[in-house]
């Protein structure tokens, strides 16, 4: 019965993620400067950046679980790219009526992953996923945004985004952010991706032109 009720289970995780998915979008103004907000979110998580596109530059993203009071979502953030001037570890969100759904379609790869670890050569090499240094990608509704923090330290080590597809075996990014390299925005990278049991292995070049041959393992919770 146990194995049965674990493929159960994970399987109605999968099936919450596709129903609870989607992607928003609202523009603010600061010193003359428009400002995009794009958000992600699930049942459970939330993920907020902040970038501009003339010119394009990223300014900030947040993210972690969250549960409902009310009309407002009460954040524990996991990661906070401003955390080193703000010390900001919770928020709460009460502008959703701002908030314009910018969802696309469910596409495979959908939910949250963390990277597991990489392929060189014929030889897999893991890392342990409970450790306080993450690097974790949410798909939602063709869009994609991938963040490399820690939770403990509140280190921030980089973040990029924007839209994505998931065709026979064929995975393309188009990158709207990137916290390292604001040239980056616009390319498009594309890549061949399998799964296998709760992985997703993911194989191309990354935006600098190195080859990678990447792990991804599906994050629960």
């Amino acid at each position: 019965m146990q194995p049965n009720f674990f493929i159960t289970f994970i399987s109605q995780i999968f099936f919450c993620q596709t129903i609870f998915g989607q992607v928003f979008s609202f523009t603010t103004q600061e010193n003359g400067q428009e400002i995009q907000h794009r958000i992600l979110m699930d049942d459970e998580y939330y993920v907020e950046t902040q970038f501009t596109t003339k010119p394009n530059q990223f300014i900030k993203t947040i993210g972690g679980f969250y549960h409902r009071k009310g009309n407002d979502l009460m954040v524990a953030l996991e990661f906070n790219s401003n955390f080193s001037n703000d010390r900001i570890k919770h928020i709460v969100v009460n502008d959703q009526d701002r908030w314009k759904e910018i969802s696309k379609t469910n596409l495979p790869l959908q939910g949250k992953w963390l990277m597991a670890g990489r392929v060189n050569g014929n030889q897999e090499r893991r890392r342990d996923t409970n450790r306080p240094r993450k690097t974790m990608k949410i798909l939602l509704k063709g869009f994609f945004q991938w963040i490399a923090y820690n939770t403990e330290s509140f280190s921030f080590h980089g973040t990029g985004g924007g839209s994505y597809t998931a065709t026979d075996g064929t995975y393309t990014e188009t990158i709207d952010y990137f916290s390292r390299d604001n040239n980056k925005v616009g390319i498009s990278l594309e890549f061949e991706y399998v799964k296998k049991g709760m992985d997703w292995h993911h194989q191309g070049f990354s935006s600098k032109g190195d080859p990678l041959h990447e792990i991804w393992t599906y994050r629960i919770p």
